[in-house]
């Protein structure tokens, strides 16, 4: 099977799983932890030896992109639950928002500057906390730096992502924060979906292969 189909296959998984996450978020005010932690460390994999490695590296891929390989192979059986329709919009908008985004060299450098700067900033923090290892990137305060974030870039365009659900949790601010975190490190993947040959034609056409890597990924085969 080739190396770029399964590539393919992590990144888009990594978008149904952000995208999944926001429904969540959106609809319960509740989400699997796991899985945001990987959705939200995967931003500050700056520079990745292979596009597992974003995701925690290949053997962890079936734990931390459960939920979007779950909810992609859903999809392709046609197993979806009623909110299907809606994480769909949200992982074809994620790819739009992409497209543009290519089109702006100086966001695209404002995007990794800010990253980076938010990184250095988490890491000297925890670096300082006498029980932490680990730099939490889902803290509150780093989650609302990314907020701002995607509030500086992605907000600027005039195609927004309209995310639908229960107005008390959407008008809660850490869930609201939480929602533009996640659609960020959406595009960020979709951006990888790209850089390793994705095309929106590949979704209609070419499903069986799809299908194949996400099994063998999420440890099925």
């Amino acid at each position: 099977m080739p190396r770029n189909q399964d590539e393919q296959a992590i990144a888009l998984a990594a978008m149904y799983q952000a995208a999944a996450l926001v429904d969540q978020i959106a609809n319960r005010g509740m989400f699997a932890q796991s899985s945001f932690e990987t959705s939200i460390n995967s931003l500050f994999e700056m520079s990745p030896s292979s596009t597992e490695q974003i995701f925690g590296g290949k053997e962890a891929l079936p734990h931390n992109l459960s939920l979007g390989l779950k909810t992609l192979l859903d999809n392709i059986n046609k197993n979806g639950t009623e909110r299907s329709a809606q994480v769909n919009y949200y992982v074809i908008s994620m790819i739009m928002l992409q497209q543009k985004v290519a089109k702006e060299p100086k966001m695209l450098a404002l995007l990794g500057d800010r990253l980076s700067v938010l990184q250095h900033k988490t890491e000297k923090y925890f670096s300082h906390q006498q029980d932490s290892q680990h730099p939490n990137y889902t803290h509150t305060n780093v989650v609302a730096g990314l907020e701002g974030l995607y509030q500086d870039t992605i907000s600027t365009f005039s195609f927004r992502i309209k995310v639908q659900g229960d107005p008390r949790h959407l008008q809660n601010s850490e869930n609201a924060a939480k929602v533009r975190a996640l659609l960020l490190a959406g595009i960020r993947a979709a951006i990888l979906w790209r850089q390793v040959g994705g095309k929106r034609w590949h979704l209609l056409f070419f499903k069986a292969d799809l299908k194949q890597s996400l099994l063998k990924i999420s440890g099925q085969q």
